[in-house]
Formats: C-alpha cells, structure tokens, sequence
C-alpha cells in the first residue's frame, strides 16, 4: 500500500496527540498509506515539553526528522539540537528522552523496516 498522489496544497488535518505521547505533543498527518506504517507528519512539541518519564525511546520501524522550528535537548548526549538539524533513526536505535524549552516543530517520516532493503 503506498501513500496518496498530493499536488501542492495547505494542509489542513487536526492537530492530535499521538497515541502513546506524552503532554505537550501533537501531530498533523500530512500522508499515511492507511495502515499506519508509512507517514510523514509535523510534529509539534509545546514549550516546556519533557520526555523523560517516557525514558529512552527505541521504535521497530525506521524514522527520519528534520527540526523545522525551535530546538530539542537530548538529556542522554546533553546535546541541544535546533532548527535544521537532521535525525535517520534505523530499527532499534536509542534516542531521547527529550526537553525541548522553547517548542519544537518536526516534520517526521516513518517506515517498516523492510522499507530499507527494498
């Protein structure tokens, strides 16, 4: 299943909490191919957002990010990263947990990981 043919347009999908977020974080879906394991979304941290309840993050799919506005702090590297910064995480890989002070806007792509091989 792939994702929809979209020409140039001013998206206008809800704002919505993740499932599994925790506060302060929210999402647009720009295109998904309808099961869910192929997206591309902005992502949107409100200022004073803190992930470290959630603890370090691994996920079983590949997720690339680009920081589009604002800036994340990474308590484990205790690296702060800001607008245009880039992240390709592969199946498995730690990041996080995150702060993020002043808010943060991601564009975020997601996908299997036999994505990768093909």
């Amino acid at each position: 299943m792939s994702k929809p043919e979209l020409e140039f347009h001013h998206p206008a999908g809800e704002w919505t909490a993740p499932e599994g977020a925790g506060p302060g974080v929210l999402e647009r879906v720009l295109a998904d191919d309808g099961s869910g394991l192929r997206t591309t979304a902005l992502v949107r941290w409100e200022p004073g957002t803190d992930t470290s309840a959630q603890g370090v993050a691994r996920h079983d799919f590949w997720e690339e990010v680009y920081l589009v506005a604002g800036s994340l702090h990474d308590l484990t590297l205790d690296r702060t990263f800001t607008r245009g910064s880039y992240a390709c995480r592969p199946p498995g890989m730690p990041h996080g947990p995150w702060t993020s002070e002043e808010g943060v806007t991601m564009l975020v792509f997601t996908y299997p990981a036999t994505d990768a091989a093909d």
